[in-house]
């Protein structure tokens, strides 16, 4: 490199570290600052720079904190897990030297136990060692239930992490595990640097400053995150942020990370993030777009960016709140023990599932929507062949009379000892799920069912706050919560009795619909032991069918996750595993 660009990466750096009150630290120059030391300063910086958009701004970038995808993922940017699935459901090692296997002898043949041996080149990008001592605080620190960890549930099935040595952990069971590759892999294990988190194991885990500057050992780590303009989306004011990361000087791949510098903003729409992509080139990728597919493949004649769109693990679907969100009980509303006043009965539920055009709905994703009857619907051999949606809205009327529901004063909403079948119906605000909502609306109205429709804007209405998923304070929610890992395990744990999220929990779990079987519990703590694949794959689908025939949620549409790239940024390679931004050392930019 010439003494001009040379003195060009040490300027721009120092600018960088000096802005967030840090001190510089020596970095290697990256692939993309060798290559483009002829440019111009406005050039380079371009060129150097990789900018993403996540139209739902992340906010806790501790991924132990949150159960959000936009913070999971903006989280991955900076920390690594022991290992990986990619898009063949093939572990790729990260921190990990080695995969596990029985034929190597990490993994215990009674199943009851798994030793990762790690990499000893690592460090955090701060320079301290990486060790075995920090994957067994990351376990002490999911496991501690004043941290109220989002991820505690994955490591249910672990009795103890111990550490063998500098670079050996061992991970022991509570009984055969068949599912050992669960723990401290993809996004729920995510490690993190025990010397800057261990004074927030506890109670105060949430004031962590790391939570918002993460410092991983991954290739890059956060410099500066920072507030930036609030704006209106329709009556909605919204918060916008910008997460800059730098190259992490230590990181431990030869010739990675490519950039500069990557720059995260967050919030807006999913159309206002297409179009800043699609249309003006002026960002590099767009994750997670839910706008409609007519809007997007005109876009992508403009040859600034191409749609990738990756099918996985999930299912938009309508959840049902089981429980009562009007009264409170114990100074709580959507209280486990107050069943719903209207949707508690079945047949209710029922006539929901057929009065819902589930086609109409899947014809607004286009391309990533398909229109499905399963809430569990990967890898294949999971997929339940037991299940069938119907469009029927005589089998809806039959129901809700049986049911008891008449339109007595003749005003085309049903009701019954004079309260009307009126049901609040909330989802993220953007094109899609309000078009969505207007579907659903106007069919549930045919057969004198009332929905009053709200829209929340996505950084809320994924938060603990009033009208969130996890106070559910509505009749019905749609989102979706996928899978993350191959083995449904760690995803239908989610509709367990203990799961269900109430302020004893600070509203932790992920059985938002509020529903409690004895049965599929039954179900589940056999899928936790039993080694023969066939049957759990057995046990599995039965627990999808409980979902779907007691009508838990209703499954609407299996999504493909759509997003933007520019033309010109290669090495995306996604897989439903992971974010798609798990191998973000591997992007570059390339010049035409």
């Amino acid at each position: 490199m010439g003494n001009k660009a040379a003195l060009w990466v040490v300027v721009l750096l120092a600018v960088m570290l000096a802005g967030c009150g840090q001190t510089a630290v020596p970095v290697t120059p990256t692939p993309a600052m060798v290559e483009t030391a002829t440019m111009t300063t406005v050039a380079q910086e371009r060129f150097n720079t990789l900018r993403i958009v996540f139209w739902q701004a992340p906010e806790m970038l501790n991924p132990h904190l949150s159960g959000s995808a936009k913070d999971l993922g903006a989280s991955r940017i900076a920390y690594e897990p022991l290992a990986t699935f990619d898009a063949d459901g093939e572990l790729v090692p990260f921190l990990a030297a080695e995969i596990p296997s029985l034929a190597n002898g990490l993994v215990a043949a009674d199943g009851r136990s798994v030793t990762w041996k790690l990499r000893d080149d690592v460090q955090w990008a701060d320079g301290e060692p990486f060790t075995a001592d920090d994957v067994y605080f990351t376990y002490q620190f999911i496991t501690n239930t004043a941290v109220q960890s989002a991820s505690a549930s994955v490591y249910r099935s672990v009795q103890e992490v111990k550490v063998v040595d500098t670079h050996t952990v061992q991970v022991i069971f509570t009984e055969t595990n068949p599912a050992w590759y669960v723990p401290f892999v993809g996004f729920r294990g995510m490690i993190l640097p025990r010397h800057l988190f261990a004074a927030y194991n506890g109670a105060n885990a949430a004031q962590a400053p790391q939570n918002f500057m993460p410092v991983g050992t991954g290739p890059y780590y956060a410099i500066k995150n920072a507030p930036q303009e609030v704006i209106f989306l329709g009556d909605n004011l919204i918060q916008t942020n910008q997460i800059t990361f730098a190259p992490n000087p230590y990181f431990h791949e030869a010739d990675a990370p490519f950039f500069a510098q990557v720059i995260l903003s967050g919030g807006g729409s999913s159309d206002e993030a297409a179009r800043v992509v699609m249309n003006t080139g002026e960002v590099d990728f767009a994750w997670n777009l839910t706008t409609a597919s007519d809007t997007l493949l005109p876009l992508e004649t403009l040859g600034h960016a191409q749609l990738v769109v990756s099918f996985g693990a999930r299912v938009e679907r309508l959840v049902l709140n089981h429980s009562d969100p009007y009264t409170e009980v114990n100074g709580e509303r959507s209280n486990k023990d107050a069943p719903h006043p209207f949707l508690s009965d079945a047949r209710v539920r029922q006539a929901l599932t057929y009065a819902i055009d589930r086609d109409s709905i899947a014809v607004l994703y286009g391309l990533s929507g398909r229109a499905v009857s399963n809430n569990l619907v990967v890898p294949p051999t999971f997929a339940s062949p037991n299940t069938s949606y119907e469009f029927d809205l005589d089998k809806a009327a039959v129901l809700l009379t049986a049911a008891g529901w008449a339109d007595a004063d003749g005003n085309g909403v049903l009701d019954k000892e004079g309260v009307e079948l009126r049901l609040i119906y909330r989802a993220p605000l953007d094109t899609i799920h309000q078009e969505t909502q207007a579907i659903i609306r106007r069919d549930l109205a045919q057969i004198g069912v009332a929905v009053d429709l709200q829209p929340v804007d996505a950084g809320v209405f994924y938060s603990k706050a009033p009208n969130g998923v996890f106070l559910f304070q509505a009749d019905m929610q749609e989102l979706f919560i996928g899978m993350v890992s191959p083995d449904p395990g760690a995803y239908m744990v989610y509709w367990t009795c203990g799961q269900i999220p109430q302020a004893a929990n600070n509203w932790s779990g992920f059985n938002l619909e509020r529903w409690c079987s004895a049965e599929y519990d039954a179900l589940y703590t056999q899928s936790t032991t039993v080694l023969d694949p066939e049957r759990r794959q057995q046990l599995f689908i039965a627990m999808n069918d409980l979902l779907v025939n007691e009508v838990v949620m209703i499954p609407l549409v299996h999504l493909g996750e759509v997003s933007a790239v520019g033309t010109d940024i290669v090495g995306l390679d996604p897989t439903p595993w992971d974010s798609i931004l798990w191998n973000i050392k591997d992007w570059r930019r390339v010049t035409p």
